[in-house]
C-alpha cells in the first residue's frame, strides 16, 4: 500500500516566495496548499488538518504570531508542526513565535533545500520509532494521542508544551534529558540562550502532578521517576 502523503499548508501572501517553495515541496512528495492570510488559514483548518504549517509573521489581518497562538488553542492542532519562515529577523519576533507555540523559526531568504532537512527532522520527532503512545503507572497515566493525563484518577488539564515536556520525560523514566535535548525535542531549537524557559515549564508541571516526579540533575538537566 502506498504511503499517504503528508500535508503542508503554506501561509504567506507573497506569491514570489510561496510558488517556488510549493513546487519544491511537491517534488519532494508533499501535498501542499496555500493561504494568503491568517483568516484564510483558519478557514482552511475547518476542512483539513495539515501535518505542517509554514507561516509568515507579516500577514494581512491577523499576524503570524496571533495565528499560531490561535491554532495552538485548538485541540486538533496539537500534533501539527508549525514552522515560521519569515522576513522578520528580530529576537523579539522569534521569542514571540516560540512562546505562541512554534516548533521552528527560520529567517528568509533560505533556499528550500535548507528548509527541507529541518522539516524532515521535525516530522521524524513527531512520529517516534516506538509505538508506545501512553505511559501508565498506578498513580499517573499519560496518554499522548489524546493529550491527557490522570493523577490518582483525576484528569489534569494541560497546555501544549507542558504536555509535550511531560510526555518526553516520562517516556524514558530514569533517563537524564539534557537541556539541549529538551529544547531540540520540544521547541525545535538548540539555542541555549533560551533554556531557562524549560525551568518555567517544569515548575508548571510539578504544580500539577506533584514535586517528586521530575528530578533536577544539577548541571545536566532533568529526569522523570514514578
Amino acid at each position: 500500500m502506498a504511503q499517504l502523503k503528508q500535508k503542508i499548508l503554506l501561509v504567506d501572501n507573497d506569491s514570489d516566495a510561496t510558488t517556488p517553495l510549493r513546487r519544491y515541496l511537491e517534488d519532494e512528495h508533499f501535498l501542499v496548499s496555500t493561504a494568503k492570510s491568517g483568516e484564510a488559514a483558519i478557514e482552511y483548518l475547518s476542512n483539513a488538518i495539515p501535518d505542517v504549517i509554514i507561516l509568515e509573521i507579516v500577514l494581512p489581518g491577523l499576524d503570524g504570531v496571533e495565528v499560531c497562538r490561535h491554532l495552538r488553542a485548538m485541540p486538533l492542532m496539537n500534533n501539527t508542526i508549525i514552522i515560521f519562515l519569515t522576513d522578520r529577523g528580530e529576537d523579539y519576533s522569534e521569542i514571540a513565535a516560540f512562546e505562541a507555540g512554534a516548533d521552528d523559526y527560520i529567517v528568509k531568504p533560505r533556499r528550500p533545500r535548507v528548509l527541507l532537512p529541518r522539516l524532515k527532522a521535525l516530522l521524524k520527532r513527531k512520529s517516534p520509532a516506538d509505538n508506545n503512545r501512553s505511559v501508565t503507572k498506578p498513580s499517573l497515566s499519560i496518554d499522548r494521542d489524546r493529550m491527557i493525563a490522570y493523577k490518582n484518577g483525576q484528569m489534569i488539564h494541560w497546555r501544549n508544551k507542558e504536555f509535550k515536556l511531560l510526555y518526553l520525560l516520562s517516556s524514558e523514566a530514569g533517563k537524564v534529558f539534557t537541556r539541549k535535548e529538551i529544547l531540540n525535542n520540544i521547541w525545535g531549537s538548540v539555542d541555549t540562550s533560551n533554556e531557562r524557559i524549560i525551568d518555567v515549564y517544569v515548575r508548571r508541571i510539578r504544580k500539577k502532578i506533584g514535586p517528586d516526579h521530575i528530578i533536577t540533575i544539577i548541571g545536566h538537566g532533568y529526569k522523570f521517576v514514578f
